[in-house]
């Protein structure tokens, strides 16, 4: 069998129509990726998966943003309603039990994600923001703090992997100080390096042994003084070297408003930087097949990551009784977020 594309698709509707279909089975992505536009109820969603994975004759990997909070597209009245990141610390008053309560949060959500065929979550953030920052991160992140950070962002991507889902560590090496939304412009990070050290880059390397990243679309004169970090050769070095994340590394969309020129060159530089696999995530046929223009098969050392990432799927999730998880999940939740999100937090529909 050939070598999938280095790509990650993602369609337009709730159902794949013939020319997506055909566009699939020529491009072969490594993956694809779902939205809210893609989400209807279970049944829809679990026949959607297996198309997707029909049309490309394989079990590929196939991701969604779900986070909680302001990023979830799978949510009420089919799913929970989940928090945000920022939720859970102090949840408990215990940081051992808002560890606790943040790896139950991911292995409820990988057992929603699991049952309609979707084995990767676009989450957990391990972004530190600081004040006056760009609030596209704001309540997504964990805490304050990078130590919480890492801490409360390792237990939910170990509730994920417990639940057989693969978790994308975000957005590598950190978009917490950026000063405007890199999904409309391009933000440009000032601070030294030392000071990248000490705060924005030490979730990301306490969280080095993790299957997946996905790249910050920021630049960082520190390290570059030109391109931002998906697109450079000198920032993806250091990911793999002084951050020390030897997992696949995956671009943010392509089609954000922070990368310039056509969709070839934006996958052509981020592969030459050093990404393993492009994404591409609004489902624009005519921009995928400019994508794919400028994406290879998956093969040397980016195909050798990708294939140890799923070989960590979790084949039989660990035992879980969802009842009694998602009632205790809501009360333990209920402490922080009082009457705010009330019963839905958690609880089956």
């Amino acid at each position: 069998m050939s070598a999938p594309s280095a790509a990650i698709y993602g369609c337009a509707g709730h159902h794949l129509t013939e020319a997506e279909r055909a566009f699939y089975r020529q491009a072969s992505p490594w993956g694809f990726i779902l939205f809210k536009r893609n989400v209807q109820n279970s049944d829809q969603l679990s026949a959607l998966t297996a198309d997707l994975r029909e049309a490309v004759g394989r079990d590929a990997p196939i991701l969604i943003d779900q986070e909680g909070g302001r990023v979830q597209r799978m949510g009420p009245p089919h799913w929970p309603k989940y928090p945000p990141g920022g939720a859970y610390r102090g949840a408990t008053n215990d940081p051992l039990g808002d560890r606790e309560l943040a790896r139950l949060g991911g292995r409820l959500m990988a057992a929603d994600l699991k049952a309609v065929g979707i084995n990767v979550d676009c989450a957990p953030v391990a972004d530190t923001p600081v004040s006056g920052a760009h609030d596209i991160i704001g309540d997504r992140a964990y805490a304050a703090d990078p130590a919480t950070v890492a801490q409360l962002a390792r237990a939910k991507a170990e509730g994920l992997m417990a639940g057989g889902v693969l978790p994308v560590i975000k957005h590598i090496p950190g978009h917490g100080r950026a000063f405007a939304d890199s999904h409309h412009e391009l933000p440009v990070v000032d601070a030294d390096l030392e000071t990248l050290e000490a705060w924005d880059f030490l979730p990301f390397r306490a969280l080095s042994d993790m299957p997946m990243a996905m790249t910050a679309h920021v630049v960082y004169p520190a390290i570059d003084r030109r391109n931002p970090a998906t697109t450079s050769r000198k920032a993806i070095r250091l990911m793999r070297e002084s951050l020390g994340f030897d997992g696949l590394i995956m671009t943010d969309d392509l089609s954000m408003k922070a990368l310039s020129g056509s969709f070839t060159e934006r996958a052509e530089r981020s592969l030459k930087a050093g990404c393993d696999v492009v994404l591409h995530c609004n489902g624009d046929l005519a921009e995928m097949t400019e994508v794919a223009e400028g994406v290879g098969p998956l093969r040397g050392k980016a195909g050798t990551r990708a294939a140890a990432a799923l070989a960590r799927i979790v084949r039989t999730p660990e035992p879980l009784d969802e009842v009694e998880a998602r009632a205790r999940f809501a009360a333990l939740m209920a402490g922080k977020l009082g009457a705010a999100l009330g019963p839905a937090v958690g609880e089956a529909p």
